[in-house]
């Protein structure tokens, strides 16, 4: 995928960004968001516009496969309430997703960005991996160990990225060493760095800690394709 040679400066977002998430979350409905769609376009759309098109470059490096332009890869903010307990029209929390185009997007590892009112977080892994898709994994770690350890190697060397997914609480292998079974156990699997609203966020900075955490993530992210 070809992208625009002018390079996409992000600047960071800005406390109204936060501001109007929050005022959205007490007020989640057509009349007031009508009333704010220029705040939603100056203060939400337009850096979460700014941000995937700077990290474009940053993913296609990592993976030439992934989808990078920003209006494919920023949620929409209108909530698709048809089979949601949660009938509110809009989102509160939005994202930025770098996958590849497949319909199978759920069983497929990808990036992430993640904005809410008072936090943010960023990360890579499986939206919602099948049974299967962790089965295949877990094939992956009991025929050639070794492999998976060369993968996620990185991970005792930083303190950014945790290990998140809901576990199972049986041990579903007794043998394998702790530094596995954290991964092994797992009914769904991402790496994430979680955070709260910070001066980071509000600074070109965020790109920067962005495009370091995403190659870091790399070895396992092509690990989990090749397991795919």
């Amino acid at each position: 995928m070809m992208l625009n040679k002018k390079p996409i400066e992000f600047t960071g977002f800005s406390p109204e960004t936060l501001e109007f998430l929050r005022n959205l979350e007490r007020n989640n409905h057509k009349a007031w968001l009508d009333a704010h769609k220029q705040d939603y376009q100056q203060y939400l759309l337009a850096p979460l516009q700014g941000l995937a098109g700077a990290l474009g470059e940053t993913m296609l490096a990592i993976d030439p496969w992934v989808e990078v332009t920003p209006n494919r890869t920023i949620s929409r903010i209108y909530r698709d309430t048809r089979f949601a307990k949660d009938k509110s029209p809009y989102k509160t929390t939005m994202w930025i997703t770098f996958k590849r185009p497949n319909k199978d997007w759920k069983d497929a590892p990808a990036y992430f960005f993640e904005l809410a009112p008072h936090s943010y977080r960023y990360g890579m892994g499986f939206y919602s991996a099948s049974k299967a898709t962790l089965d295949r994994l877990r094939a992956a770690i009991d025929h050639t160990p070794e492999e998976f350890l060369k993968a996620i190697a990185f991970y005792p060397k930083q303190q950014v990225f945790v290990v998140e997914g809901e576990k199972y609480k049986k041990l579903l292998d007794k043998s394998n060493p702790q530094n596995i079974q954290e991964w092994y156990q797992r009914k769904n699997l991402y790496l994430v760095c979680n955070r709260e609203a910070d001066e980071r966020l509000f600074s070109k900075e965020l790109f920067e800690d962005l495009r370091t955490g995403f190659h870091l993530l790399a070895p396992f992210y092509h690990y989990l394709w090749q397991v795919k």
